[in-house]
C-alpha cells in the first residue's frame, strides 16, 4: 500500500539561507544599532545608521551567498564533466567502480555488478553524480536561490529593529531593541527548527545565545569609544 512521504531534506537549500539570512539581519541591525546608541548618537543618526546597515547587509549577503554556492556549483559541474567523459571512454571501469560502491554498503558482489549495470544503463551520469559524488538534485547548489534567499530574509530581519528605533523614545531604545530583537531570534531559532525537524528549545537557545553575545559585545564596545559626555 502506497503512502505520501514528506522529507525535509528538500528543504536544506533555501532553509539554510533563510535562517542565516534573517538572523544576520537582525543580530547585525539590532547590534548596529546597540552600538551607535551606546556611543550617544541621536535618533535620526541612529535610523540612519540601521538603514545603511540593512542595505549593505542584504546585497553582502546576497553576493555572499551567490559568490559561495556558485563556486560550489563550478566544482559539481567539473566532477560531472569528468564523470561524463569517464564514462565515455572507460565504461567497464566505471561500471566496477559504481559495484564497489554498492559492495561496502552491503550488496553481494554479483547483485551489486547487476544493480550497477542496470542503473547506469537508466541514466550512467545521474548514478554516479548520486552515488559516487553525492550530488543530487535536492542538494545541488542553487546560486540565484541562496542569494535571493538570503537577501529577502536580512531584510525582514533588519526591518524589526529599525522599526523598533522608529516606535521607541530614545530613554527605552537599548532595552526594546535587545529585549525585541532575542525574541525574534527565540521565534527565528523555533520556526526553522520546526520546517527542519530538530529540536525546537535547542535551535532556538542556540540563536538566542550567539545573539545576545554580538549584542553584548558591540553595544560594550560603543560605550567604550563613544564621544556621549
Amino acid at each position: 500500500m502506497k503512502h505520501p512521504e514528506t522529507h525535509r531534506t528538500t528543504r536544506i537549500g533555501w532553509l539554510r539561507a533563510a535562517v542565516l539570512g534573517a538572523n544576520d539581519g537582525i543580530v547585525s541591525t539590532a547590534s548596529l544599532v546597540l552600538g551607535v546608541a551606546a556611543a550617544g548618537a541621536s535618533a535620526s543618526n541612529i535610523m540612519l545608521t540601521g538603514v545603511a546597515g540593512l542595505v549593505a547587509g542584504a546585497m553582502s549577503m546576497a553576493a555572499g551567498e551567490y559568490v559561495s554556492v556558485s563556486s560550489q556549483a563550478d566544482t559539481e559541474n567539473a566532477d560531472l564533466a569528468r564523470e561524463r567523459e569517464e564514462l565515455a571512454t572507460e565504461p567497464v571501469r566505471e561500471h566496477a567502480e559504481m559495484a564497489a560502491i554498492y559492495v561496502k554498503r552491503g550488496l553481494e558482489a554479483g547483485l551489486a555488478a547487476q544493480v550497477a549495470k542496470q542503473l547506469m544503463a537508466h541514466d550512467a551520469l545521474g548514478a554516479h553524480a548520486r552515488d559516487e559524488l553525492g550530488i543530487s538534485d535536492t542538494m545541488s547548489a542553487r546560486p540565484l536561490q541562496a542569494a535571493w534567499t538570503s537577501a529577502l530574509t536580512f531584510s525582514v530581519g533588519a526591518a524589526m529593529p529599525l522599526l523598533v528605533v522608529l516606535l521607541v523614545p530614545p530613554v527605552a531604545l537599548a532595552w526594546s531593541v535587545s529585549g525585541s530583537a532575542l525574541l525574534s531570534l527565540a521565534v527565528l531559532g523555533s520556526l526553522a527548527a520546526r520546517a527542519g525537524g530538530a529540536p525546537i528549545m535547542v535551535a532556538a537557545t542556540r540563536v538566542t545565545f550567539w545573539g545576545a553575545l554580538a549584542m553584548a559585545m558591540t553595544a560594550g564596545v560603543g560605550a567604550m569609544f563613544g564621544v556621549a559626555p
